[in-house]
């Protein structure tokens, strides 16, 4: 149909989609017209649910700063410290790791729901990290060393952490797998919960303790410096 868009002519491409996700098929139509020669002053205007996905991911993208700046600020008032926050927070990039490398696995786009599902993320993966770094900053304070307090917090929380998660990811996992009409945008959201939960269970407990030492000897040399 032909009509007019900022005072010139233009032609209007809609349709519905099955199957396939508005990120994904945005970006087969992107990769087709980049190796069209267009005649001079011919230009391809997005609009539509595509225009609205890509507003969207802007303030997707605040939303996951935010939270992450809340549960840190929170995290804070809860230990009563600056540092130790930061062993939990470092465990918030192990999980996108694997919820990045699930969507690639499963050949699903990063879409509005998949974003959604890592904010979700973020919350369920700092649990581990606080599990661990809570009970070593007890066993501390008993007299025990640093080394000492994460080899016994790593070793005791390894099963309530494997039980919680393997928990999570087994009832993720019809959401992943789902088929039928609007599955495409449930089974974004599922890989990213699966994967990332997957990564930060094994990961977290390897790197959470290096960090944890790491940030206690800071501490250490902060205090007797003073």
């Amino acid at each position: 149909m032909l009509s007019r868009y900022d005072k010139m002519p233009s032609a209007m491409i809609s349709g519905n989609l099955v199957g396939k996700t508005i990120g994904t098929v945005g970006t087969e139509i992107k990769e087709r017209l980049a190796k069209i020669d267009k005649p001079a002053g011919v230009n391809v205007v997005y609009s539509g649910q595509m225009d609205m996905q890509s507003k969207s991911f802007s303030s997707m993208g605040i939303a996951l700063l935010a939270s992450i700046i809340f549960m840190y600020l929170i995290m804070v008032m809860l230990y009563d410290s600056y540092v130790y926050p930061m062993v939990v927070m470092a465990s918030l990039p192990l999980s996108i790791i694997g919820a990045l490398l699930a969507l690639a696995l499963a050949g699903k786009s990063l879409s509005m729901f998949s974003i959604m599902g890592i904010i979700m993320l973020m919350g369920l993966v700092a649990k581990n990290a606080i599990l661990v770094v809570d009970f070593a900053n007890n066993m501390q304070k008993s007299g025990h060393s640093a080394i000492e307090s994460i080899k016994e917090a790593t070793s005791v929380r390894f099963r309530p952490i494997l039980m919680t998660n393997l928990a999570l990811i087994v009832g993720l996992l019809p959401l992943a797998l789902a088929t039928g009409p609007g599955a495409e945008w449930k089974t974004g959201l599922g890989w990213v919960l699966v994967g990332g939960l997957t990564s930060s269970m094994f990961l977290s407990l390897l790197v959470v303790p290096v960090i944890y030492i790491l940030l206690d000897k800071v501490v250490y040399k902060f205090k007797k410096g003073k």
